[in-house]
């Protein structure tokens, strides 16, 4: 790799909740900075560390190492209300967070964006898609219609006062006339926000000069995405995506860097695959199947608690989200879960119209209607998760990964095999940023 480019990408190769908070986390003990460059609350990564669980939403795993810089950057939405519970909660349990630092570019999430959230999807019936009802959607929407509310604005009681008044009476128009919602004064919003506005005000910067700085440095930086790249507003399974751009390339944009500075790029994928919400999912088991791989991987939303589709790895889709993100390495999770298993599958192509192919469709129509085609391979009975050297997993296990290797041309870098730090296995000849 660019000697002059110390950086790691870490992706979500899937639907989302594919372990990527153990994974940054792992990882950022050899890094200087963590940069998260979209999405916003909607997020959700959890890290175990002994018998501490961390679940963070807006914040970067990497909040929990005092001496890591951790950046909000630019191409996120922030509720404030949720970013200073989560800081609050994270002192109370004896965490720094003087380390975080929060872009002066993005976006401010406020409460009638959570309103149109709820009242949008509350009306979309049958044809919902399934969001978390966050505010995080309305809240881009307005970003892209060029009247949002920035950070560096939001912290100024002048400004932020000013654009309430200008932009207030249209969503106020809005909800009551064609959701018949009461909307807001501008009283009760200024009165709520204004305060966190104070308590957020000391961690905003340019952050796109803080991140740049660190990688001409060249010291160890990690970029962290959140959701997945089939959640990408443009290369996911769209309407059934979030609202930001969760690919690797969406990385400049989203910390204000040039292209050039993105080093290596790790893609997560669990050993098999889950989705929240709507949408379509070729390799979904429904039955008991689902059930036993739902229970043991504890397979429930972070941010939602609700109960996640199971299915069997979908190796066309891995294939894809290498290609749309240039992977040069998978991490691999919840392997473990897949223990006790006496066969287990990879869905190595679809049948559409009659025809074999090997490509993940455009339309929802194709993606409802394909036939998965599998390959099964013998499982393993072993409880792997105390294992921390490669070569002492069941050999059957390795063939699987060899499996995943071979149908979408990406080395696996790294494997979990539980939810905590150390059970983790760095594979030989990794192919990520050897710090």
């Amino acid at each position: 790799m660019n000697k002059k480019c110390n950086s790691l990408a870490v992706i979500g190769a899937q639907w989302g909740d594919e372990g990527k908070g153990k994974v940054v986390d792992y990882l950022t003990a050899k890094s200087s900075l963590v940069a998260r460059f979209q999405g916003g609350n909607n997020a959700g990564h959890t890290v175990v560390t002994g018998d501490n669980t961390f679940k963070m939403h807006h914040l970067p795993v990497g909040i929990l190492y005092p001496e890591v810089l951790c950046v909000l950057g630019n191409g996120m939405v922030i509720h404030p209300s949720v970013l200073v519970k989560e800081i609050d909660e994270l002192q109370k349990r004896g965490v720094d967070t003087s380390n975080l630092r929060i872009s002066e570019k993005s976006h401010i999430i406020l409460p009638f964006h959570q309103a149109l959230d709820n009242l949008m999807e509350g009306k979309k019936g049958d044809k919902k898609i399934g969001t978390t009802g966050l505010g995080i959607g309305p809240a881009y929407a307005d970003k892209a219609y060029r009247c949002g509310l920035r950070m560096i604005d939001f912290i100024s009681p002048h400004r932020f006062n000013s654009w309430l008044e200008e932009n207030l009476p249209f969503y106020n128009q809005l909800l009551n006339k064609i959701y018949n919602h009461e909307g807001f004064s501008p009283e009760e919003i200024i009165n709520e926000y204004q305060p966190l506005a104070e308590r957020l005000s000391p961690y905003v910067t340019d952050t796109s000069q803080l991140v740049l700085d660190n990688l001409e440095e060249e010291k160890n930086v990690l970029f962290e995405g959140s959701q997945g790249t089939l959640l990408d507003l443009d290369h996911g399974t769209y309407p059934y995506v979030t609202s930001s751009s969760t690919v690797a390339g969406a990385i400049p944009g989203g910390l204000g860097i040039g292209p050039r500075y993105i080093g290596d790029i790790m893609g997560v994928i669990k050993a098999y695959i889950t989705r929240v919400g709507e949408g379509p999912f070729p390799t979904e088991e429904k039955g008991d199947l689902g059930d036993y791989m739902r229970q043991k991987g504890g397979e429930y939303g972070t941010t939602t608690g609700r109960p996640r589709r199971c299915g069997w790895f979908d190796g066309v889709i891995a294939s894809y989200t290498a290609r749309i993100n240039s992977l040069n390495g998978w991490a691999v999770t919840k392997i473990d879960v897949l223990g006790g298993l006496e066969n287990i599958k990879i869905a190595t192509s679809y049948y559409l119209k009659g025809e074999r192919v090997d490509r993940f469709p455009s339309t929802l129509e194709d993606l409802y209607s394909v036939e998965p085609t599998y390959e099964e391979l013998p499982g393993w009975e072993e409880d792997i998760s105390e294992i921390r050297v490669f070569d002492q997993l069941p050999q059957n296990a390795k063939n699987y990964l060899e499996a995943l290797e071979d149908i979408t041309g990406v080395k696996v870098s790294l494997l979990s095999v539980g939810p905590e730090r150390e059970q983790t296995i760095v594979l030989p000849g990794a192919s990520f940023y050897t710090f």
